[in-house]
């Protein structure tokens, strides 16, 4: 099936309508101690790899170590983990009908995957990976992110307007949010205060205040806002706009948009890296990946993956980007540009996204940990 037509199903399914060097100086200083820094010329991101998972994959989140990258297949009603040190699947976990979004615990024991036509999120122990909860949620939960600490999932009830927020402690549900009309993305602060959620139906995101569990804004963006990531320090949130092909760029501290950035055709997942100068953004119907520079907000490179790209995940180095492509089948490994203007990182062998000095990856992840694919969360500033 094409990806314009299995987005016809996917799409009916779900419910839906068609700075920073000064910020990242320490982590930046803590690279330069493992792997070293010299001038260079910044070279393109490229395809490296293609990795085949299960049928329909939808979306993907990464461990914070970057060891593993965990893909939800959708008419597989499984999960593909994928060894990045190899870039092979070494595991397949069964879990609920139709999953879709994946996010997990910033200690990465736990992932959490959202079943829209189970109503339930099934909770992956990543140490064994065989499911050891299931947490009966809204009508159709699409989206899942974690909060910084762990201690919360939200997930985006497609069907229903709502955002079930779920006690990883105990694996129920403790509170249930009303928000705008199709929630599918949903992204949580840095420091957790906020969650911001997209309503593809709605052309809204609507920001949770996270110790009330109250919405205290709605934000209106481009039309049929679907994937969602906020920047590392938290100013910013990048928006895509699946039936605009835009992203919607909003600050977080006024809660409006600031700028509207024109890219590829369907854009649906969203990540941005860790040091936060680049946003990567899966457009589904282009077979292609935006590139968005954040000190303009302008596209400074597309590149071709495969067919009908969809949840996007960076590793927490920021040397790789994971592109699921719900067409194919197959997840696009991206090899990312390792300059900062005249700067470039030699990663050597943290390159694979290994878990080799995984130490401190927590602080890099950022927003891409704590988005969960939409990610992640899926995905700063």
């Amino acid at each position: 099936m094409n990806h314009h037509s299995r987005f016809g199903v996917h799409s009916t399914l779900r419910g839906r309508v068609p700075q920073l060097l000064a910020g990242a100086s320490a982590t930046f200083a803590m690279l330069v101690g493992i792997a070293g820094v010299g001038a260079g010329t910044a070279t393109a991101d490229t395809v490296i790899d293609t990795i085949p998972v299960g049928a329909d994959p939808s979306d993907v989140a990464m461990t914070p170590n970057g060891s593993r990258a965990y893909v939800t297949n959708i008419s597989g009603d499984s999960v593909s983990v994928i060894d990045t040190g190899t870039n092979m699947v070494v595991d397949t976990v069964t879990v609920g009908d139709f999953p879709l979004g994946v996010a997990i615990t910033p200690n990465g024991s736990r992932a959490y995957v959202a079943n829209f036509l189970d109503d339930s999120v099934s909770v992956i122990d990543t140490g064994t990976n065989t499911v050891v909860d299931t947490v009966t949620v809204g009508d159709g939960p699409d989206g899942v992110a974690i909060s910084p600490f762990g201690t919360r999932a939200y997930v985006a009830n497609s069907n229903d307007g709502s955002v079930s927020v779920i006690d990883t402690g105990t694996n129920s549900v403790v509170d249930t949010v009303a928000v705008g009309n199709v929630p599918v993305g949903v992204a949580i602060s840095p420091f957790g205060t906020r969650a911001y959620v997209t309503n593809i139906s709605g052309d809204s995101v609507s920001v949770i205040d996270t110790g009330t569990n109250t919405v205290v804004d709605t934000v209106t963006v481009g039309d049929g806002p679907d994937g969602v990531a906020i920047s590392r320090f938290g100013t910013r949130a990048y928006v895509t706009n699946f039936s605009e092909d835009s992203v919607s760029v909003i600050d977080t501290g006024t809660n409006s948009v600031v700028d509207t950035i024109p890219v590829g055709d369907g854009p649906r997942g969203v990540a941005i890296s860790p040091f936060g100068t680049r946003v990567y953004v899966a457009n589904s119907l282009g077979d292609s990946v935006s590139v968005i520079d954040t000190g303009t907000n302008s596209v400074v490179d597309t590149i071709p993956v495969g067919d009908g790209p969809d949840g996007v995940a960076i590793s927490p180095f920021g040397t790789r980007a994971y592109v699921v492509n719900t067409g194919g089948s197959t997840v696009s490994v991206i090899a990312i540009d390792r300059c900062v203007g005249s700067l470039c990182i030699d990663i050597g062998s943290f390159a694979g996204g290994g878990s080799t000095g995984s130490g401190g990856t927590g602080s890099l992840a950022g927003a891409g940990s704590l988005a969960g694919g939409g990610s992640a969360g899926s995905a700063g500033s």
